[in-house]
């Protein structure tokens, strides 16, 4: 038997495809993912387009595509909790952006430079909005943009709401918030009568002849709890108390003073109270650490400023002796169970800070809207109520109640009243998936120490003055510049300078790349190299799914912008 010769024809087996080979088997494409920072932006702003321009010094720019969102950005920047913070993927290289001091710095250089927005043709259309708070006031601005013919009306002197009324000065300069407040109602097309209450909505909308209605009147009216007052002593709650302190009305408090409560409102009472001559004050809270109801950061500046809490306690009476509290216990499902055991402590007056709600009489007249448990307006998910044509929005909804919350709420509604007075029905765009920070190749990054605004001494805090100071212009740019682009491409060559096979060219700025996939051999390294993840290597399509101009985003299965990758056969 002849003797058989092994054979040594290389055989190509699918693992030696799989980077440079004789057969491509990826091939790169440009992909588009939510930023987590746009994601969690209760106001909806594209927060990494406009830090891009920020970062470039095109400040003006950055403003206007801020605004296009929130037309409060200088308020913003100081009283809004910036949770797009919170999910920021720096977060986990070192520091998050510092996006609200940003965002104020453009704020303030927009009231500084009278910087002004466009506003579109008159529509013939018309709206009614009851309210000048920040759902009020958004909703109001984003109608006047698109040609609407707007009436404001508010029960208060002047418009703002709870950030005239509510916010202490000392976090939000009412000079500040008045400039913003009056860019927005000199827009042509916007009337706004202060001082005027709207009792009954159905009717002001008939009188008025208003195509549509959208209601923010906000959680103005402050809850109350059975605390027996003796001796003469009244009780004052939180709400009333930061209104008439911004009215130049503001009560004697005394040497003590109790809160009662444990959100926001009653850090800014405890605050407020210290600045007003109060040389204690002492919060009375019902739960524990790890159930206040105040942001950390609130909550961390009324304790370094000197007020003190007692965890796990509730007031059962307040007379000339002070209060007398009862000692809880926390039960394992949260809930709490009074001990019996009492004490007293000294107070001159007690502050009541245990929630708010809206006035919603003005509804009643109006058929088809439905008042839900809790005291709020029942709405469908383009913020319109049951009767058609009026809608509601801000903290009279419940849901997360924020300034920034009900910016966003404003501008769904006016997009979803312009479609209603159309006879169409608002369809919120779908949303890129998220980028996660495992997503990213950040291969060469340092850390970027984060640029902090100063604050105000704690022994010169003794009035209302603001106690946070903005970053300058060159410390916006550096932290503007501490973005990572996450999930979208910010042309920073590195997939131009890493291609082996020079197939990727430069189509100049804006422009993005162009693929030549005569040369690209599907290696991947543009993907690697590329630290906000927007290249992702797809399977190589058949030859006749790669017809010119139709090329695919990855699994995404959406057109390629032409003017950022494109891919030339």
């Amino acid at each position: 038997m002849p003797l058989k010769l092994p054979d040594l024809t290389q055989a190509l087996q699918e693992t030696t495809l799989r980077g440079s080979g004789s057969i491509r088997w990826q091939q790169p494409r440009f992909v588009t993912f939510l930023p987590p920072c746009n994601h969690e932006c209760p106001a909806g702003e594209d927060i990494q387009s406009w830090l891009g321009s920020a970062q470039a010094g095109d400040y003006e720019t950055a403003w206007r595509k801020l605004v296009e969102a929130n037309p409060l950005p200088a308020t913003h920047g100081r009283a809004c909790y910036h949770t797009c913070e919170n999910a920021c993927n720096r977060t986990f290289l070192d520091a998050p952006v510092a996006i609200h001091a940003i965002e104020r710095f453009l704020g303030d250089l927009a009231v500084e430079k009278g910087w002004r927005v466009a506003e579109g043709p008159l529509s013939g259309k018309s709206a009614l909005v009851v309210g000048a708070g920040p759902a009020g006031l958004s909703c109001a601005y984003h109608l006047a943009r698109a040609g609407c013919r707007v009436e404001i009306r508010d029960a208060a002197e002047e418009p703002g709401g709870m950030m005239a009324f509510g916010i202490p000065a000392y976090r939000l300069p009412r000079d500040i918030l008045r400039k913003e407040i009056a860019r927005i109602v000199s827009l042509p097309g916007i009337t706004l009568k202060s001082g005027q209450k709207v009792d009954d909505v159905a009717a002001a909308r008939k009188e008025g002849g208003f195509d549509a209605v959208f209601v923010a009147v906000g959680a103005q009216v402050a809850n109350h709890i059975a605390i027996p007052a003796m001796d003469g002593k009244k009780l004052i709650d939180a709400i009333g108390l930061l209104g008439d302190v911004e009215r130049g009305k503001a009560p004697v408090l005394g040497r003590v003073v109790a809160v009662i409560g444990g959100g926001n409102v009653a850090m800014d009472a405890a605050r407020t109270a210290l600045r007003l001559g109060a040389s204690e004050t002492v919060l009375v809270y019902v739960s524990d650490p790890a159930h206040l109801e105040a942001h950390p950061e609130e909550a961390q500046a009324a304790f370094a400023e000197g007020a003190r809490i007692k965890w796990m306690s509730a007031v059962e009476q307040f007379g000339a002796q002070g209060i007398v509290i009862e000692k809880l216990s926390l039960k394992p499902d949260g809930g709490v169970t009074p001990t019996g055991e009492t004490e007293r402590l000294a107070a001159d007056s007690v502050i009541l800070a245990v929630g708010e709600h809206a006035d919603l009489a003005l509804l009643r007249g109006a058929p088809g809207v439905a008042i839900q448990p809790g005291g709020v307006v029942g709405v469908d998910p383009v913020l319109m109520t049951g009767q058609p044509g009026i809608f509601a929005g801000g903290d009279c909804i419940g849901g997360a109640r924020t300034m920034t919350a009900a910016v966003g709420h404003g501008k769904l509604a006016a997009r979803a009243m312009l479609e209603w007075m159309d006879n169409k029905t608002y369809q919120h765009p779908p949303s890129h998936p998220l980028v996660t920070f495992e997503m990213l190749h950040l291969l060469d990054y340092l850390d970027a120490p984060r640029e902090e605004q100063r604050e105000t001494p704690l022994a010169r805090r003794t009035g209302f003055g603001e106690i946070v100071d903005g970053l300058a212009e060159p410390q916006a740019r550096f932290e503007a510049k501490r973005c990572l682009s996450c999930g979208n491409c910010f042309e920073c060559d590195n997939c131009y300078a890493a291609c082996p096979e020079q197939a990727i060219s430069r189509l100049g700025p804006g422009r993005g790349y162009e693929v030549d996939l005569t040369l690209c051999t599907g290696c991947a390294v543009c993907f690697e190299q590329c630290p906000c993840h927007a290249i992702e290597m797809t399977p190589e399509p058949a030859r006749q799914d790669l017809a010119v101009g139709s090329p695919t985003i990855g699994s995404l299965g959406e057109p390629i912008a032409p003017s950022r990758f494109k891919v030339r056969l």
